[in-house]
């Protein structure tokens, strides 16, 4: 063979031929595993898009997809309005972000011949749970909404309730306003039997003494706040299993199997057979081929090795033009967008659609050209190498021998092969990371983060408080944007401080009168940890529970950092077996000592996995994670009653501290949802923001509201962490775009 080779041109050009379209196939596998193959090629693709936030801004609000809501929700005692402004509650980014995944690794999965069918599987389990939360907030919002003047005709306002609650039930908004009447006690308990007919008879006795409270105080907002969510419950259930199965079947997931036949389909399976084609017989024989050329070549060329490398060296050249050309042609007469949405496609969609497949091609070809590039580099070195070990001077001697050449030529060429595999992570480095919900936080210090904070957190319409502060549950509210949590640990009052706990709290008297009568008699004393609101009868979650619920949440979301801050009424030990109880050790981040020195990146907390920060308002440690907020932070007051009423003045913790938390909520006799769509207002946040940033000199870190999930408190700190993102990229000469 060898003579063959030396002696007769044609099978000299017969094999280099060979090896070259046989390294050609092997590049072209190695661009389709990093890119068609690779569901992190898909992550990036998305990423650049902005795929799962066009989502929200574009797709869900675009015009033509509100007939798709209303026939989904049509079902639920809830307006199709109500879940579109609220969608980041209903479908979080988080489990948009999980369902994509899903997505991607199902495709591939299918692709790479690892499944017989092409199943696309999304749960909707959490979708439907977070329609119910919504539920419960939108019934709170719109009762406390219609309270606007006082009802002294008793027997009017009974017959006035029932009709509210009619239209409440059907989940309509009235247009009547709610009473405030006087109601004497007896009247309040009667009617807190009428509306406790409305309820399960399982639910009627833990609500009694709540609604009884309410109207005896007048507040016949919170009263039916409490009762209608209960009311209307297990029609929501009812509801949300009509939806699923609306949606494509009796449980909880939607399944969509992809067969070969018409359209969508058929591209995916014709896709499916060359892939498999070409993984599992293209790729090997050319492999094969390749290699045995390559080889042929090597030992069929003369001595000295020099006259070995350069032909080696042209061999891969000639493969880099052939990729090259190849990778034009497909750009000059490929199509952007392979499939074409159908008509019936809202535009916002087929538009996302469009520009994920442009962006796609786009990264293949790059993909190709860098293929390309590495292929050429390797034949130029081979060639260069040769060509300068053929022409020394007879005097130079160049300590290479035969050896050495074979093993530069098998390292160069094996090196070019692998190049083009990992082609993409060289051309575009690692995907976009995210941290804090963004890929461009990340280089921002915790200290220079604005976050959105959740004023009394644990008091939710959810978890049925007596005068709530927020809508969702805790990890609701996580999952709707809030980052840092205000809570209040506490031991369950035992009936001698009942009394006093009360008169401190910011109950109206009416209110504490009622309170302490109905807790002393259906509230007796519970052991144990909690979160309390003033007393523990009006609502309380277990700490240790809670605790670990953030824990959990924290693992499924590895790239999120949570801060607690804590108003502390119980001792310290007992605070660190809580967070030991929940195993949220290895979550836990220790402060520097000196409050003074910067905190480090958020992507540096997220690298080291400590990912939860303490604060106590009254304690400072032992435990190094736990840390006096005062000592490190900075507020603004908090006992206001009314927005005109908020200043950038000085509480507690001075005016020179690091971390800076602006109370942002009304205290007047408790959380009032009436002011939250004024205060919480992107508007509102963002002119006190930078007017306390003014006078303090310090970024504002923690945003503190009531109702986190009414306004837009979380899209102003969106737009705060912009503007220090573009204020630390003019400083550093980067630019000022984000």
């Amino acid at each position: 063979m060898k003579a063959l080779l030396r002696h007769s041109s044609w099978v000299r050009v017969l094999v280099r031929t060979m090896a070259v379209a046989s390294l050609t196939v092997l590049a072209a596998a190695a661009v389709i595993r990093s890119t068609v193959l690779d569901p992190d090629f898909y992550g990036k693709v998305m990423e650049e898009d902005r795929a799962y936030q066009r989502v929200y801004d574009e797709v869900l609000v675009g015009p033509q997809t509100a007939p798709v809501v209303r026939d989904l929700l049509g079902q639920l005692p809830v307006p199709a309005s109500a879940v579109t402004a609220n969608i980041k509650l209903v479908i979080p980014p988080e489990t948009l972000r999980a369902m994509g995944d899903q997505q991607i690794q199902a495709l591939v999965g299918y692709l790479e011949g690892d499944r017989d069918r092409l199943r696309l599987t999304v749960d909707l389990g959490p979708v439907v749970a977070n329609i119910y939360r919504l539920g419960q907030i939108y019934f709170s919002d719109a009762i406390a909404s219609l309270q606007q003047r006082p009802e002294p005709d008793y027997e009017r306002f009974t017959q006035r309730l029932s009709t509210l609650v009619k239209h409440l039930e059907a989940g309509e908004s009235p247009t009547d306003g709610l009473p405030t009447p006087r109601l004497s006690h007896s009247q309040a308990i009667a009617v807190t039997s009428v509306l406790l007919r409305l309820v399960p008879e399982r639910d009627r006795v833990g609500l009694r003494p709540l609604v009884t409270a309410a109207l005896d105080d007048g507040d016949v907002a919170s009263a039916l706040a409490a009762v209608v969510p209960v009311a209307v419950a297990d029609r929501m259930a009812a509801a949300g299993m009509e939806l699923v199965r609306n949606a494509g079947g009796r449980t909880w997931v939607i399944t969509t199997d992809l067969a070969p036949s018409d359209d969508v389909r058929e591209r995916a399976h014709r896709v499916r057979a060359a892939t498999r084609l070409f993984q599992e017989a293209v790729e090997p024989t050319a492999a094969v081929l390749a290699v045995t050329a390559l080889i042929l070549l090597w030992s069929a060329a003369p001595q000295p090795t020099a006259h070995r490398l350069i032909p080696l060296g042209w061999t891969l050249t000639a493969t880099a033009t052939t990729t090259g050309l190849l990778t034009m042609l497909l750009q000059v007469t490929g199509d952007d967008t392979p499939y074409r949405p159908p008509a019936s496609w809202p535009p916002t969609a087929a538009r996302l659609v469009d520009d994920l497949q442009t962006t796609a091609v786009d990264r293949l070809l790059a993909t190709a050209t860098v293929a390309t590039l590495i292929l050429l580099a390797a034949g130029a070195l081979l060639v260069t190498v040769g060509w300068a070990w053929q022409t020394r001077r007879p005097t130079v001697r160049i300590p290479l021998t035969p050896r050495h050449g074979l093993a530069m030529a098998a390292v160069v060429s094996a090196s070019a092969l692998v190049g083009t595999t990992v082609a993409p992570a060289a051309m575009t480095g690692p995907a976009s990371r995210i941290c804090q919900g963004s890929s461009r936080w990340c280089d921002l210090r915790y200290d220079e983060l604005a976050q959105l904070a959740a004023h009394n957190a644990m008091a939710t319409t959810a978890n049925r408080f007596i005068s709530p502060d927020q809508d969702p549950d805790i990890v609701g509210q996580l999952n709707a944007g809030v980052r840092a949590l205000l809570l209040d640990t506490h031991h369950w009052e035992r009936p001698a401080q009942i009394a006093d706990r009360i008169a401190a709290s910011g109950f109206s008297p009416e209110l504490r009168r009622q309170l302490t009568r109905s807790l002393r008699r259906v509230d007796p004393y519970r052991p144990g940890l909690w979160l309390c609101h003033s007393v523990c009868g009006a609502g309380a979650l277990d700490l240790t529970h809670t605790l670990r619920q953030i824990g959990d949440w924290l693992h499924t979301h590895p790239t999120e950092i949570v801060t607690l801050i804590l108003q502390d009424d119980i001792s310290t030990q007992e605070t660190r077996d809580a967070f030991t109880e929940a195993g949220l050790t290895d979550l836990l981040y220790e402060p520097d000592p000196d409050p003074d020195r910067p905190w480090p990146q958020l992507k540096d907390m997220i690298d080291n996995g400590k990912r939860l920060v303490v604060f106590a308002q009254r304690a400072d440690g032992p435990a190094p994670w736990y840390r006096n907020f005062y000592r490190y932070g900075m507020e603004t007051p908090f006992a206001v009653r009314s927005p005109a009423e908020m200043s950038c003045a000085p509480n507690r913790g001075g005016t020179d501290k690091r971390l800076f938390l602006l109370n942002h909520f009304i205290t007047d006799h408790g959380a009032r949802r009436l002011y939250a769509g004024t205060v919480n207002s992107r508007r509102a946040v963002l002119e006190r923001a930078h007017a306390c940033e003014g006078l303090r000199g310090r970024p504002v870190n923690f945003i503190a509201v009531d109702y986190a999930t009414v306004g837009d408190a979380r899209g102003a700190v969106t737009t705060l962490n912009a503007e220090r993102i573009r204020t630390a990229n003019a400083a550093s000469g980067v630019g000022a775009s984000t």
